[in-house]
């Protein structure tokens, strides 16, 4: 399966990819916030790819300009997810990617490829306590908080953390598609001088006021 954005593809792992999959991976500020360990070597990104990457709904994040990997989103199933119709959200990019939006668009091409495509009708996305930079991407893609767990064991980095959980269900990604529709064409209509500055900020209140009342802020 190949998943597109306006400026990415998603697409399965390879082992060739080991080389640009160390070269980000290696950094040891993207891994330990969200609990692995920095890549050691080519080949220790290799044996990643065959290991791990390599599940079902796994893909590597590459800049359609690159053609190359630069981070990695997928799917997963464990003790958040583990009903057939639910899974957990996972991804990470690499620090020089860092700022520019590429997770939160591979995300929610990724939460339409669950709910439309697999038919999913919950995703779950979680962050550790001091990972500001998901904690921002969640609540940018409307996921909602459901609850914190103390105590969990990082065994690959012998530590004990703090987990925060959120949830996305199929009806609330609906309500923010289609905030996200109007929103669109508002933006169309302002830039095409078809309303005024004036008009579109009282009809952007207006959207926002809605969606509130339907339980998206």
């Amino acid at each position: 399966m190949i998943l597109e954005t306006k400026r990415l593809v998603l697409r399965p792992w390879s082992e060739d990819d080991a080389e640009e999959l160390y070269q980000c991976a290696r950094d040891p500020e993207v891994g330990p916030p969200a609990g692995w360990q920095p890549h050691l070597s080519v080949e220790n990104s290799r044996e990643i790819i065959r290991d791990v990457l390599s599940a079902p709904e796994t893909f590597a994040v590459c800049l359609k300009e690159r053609g190359t990997p630069i981070g990695s989103i997928g799917l997963h199933r464990n003790d958040l997810a583990e009903k057939d119709d639910e899974y957990e959200l996972g991804y990470w990019v690499g620090r020089p990617f860092w700022g520019q939006g590429i997770i939160p668009e591979a995300s929610r091409e990724i939460l339409r490829y669950a709910f439309e495509d697999l038919k999913m009708n919950r995703i779950w996305c979680g962050y550790y306590d001091g990972n500001e930079k998901s904690r921002r991407v969640q609540e940018k893609l409307g996921f909602v908080y459901h609850h914190t767990t103390d105590g969990i064991e990082i065994k690959q980095l012998q530590e004990i953390r703090t987990g925060h959980s959120n949830l996305m269900t199929k009806e609330r990604w609906q309500k923010v598609q289609l905030f996200l529709r109007q929103k669109c064409l508002l933006n169309t209509f302002l830039d095409n001088c078809a309303i005024s500055q004036a008009q579109y900020d009282k009809s952007f209140g207006d959207l926002v006021e809605l969606m509130k009342m339907h339980g998206v802020e």
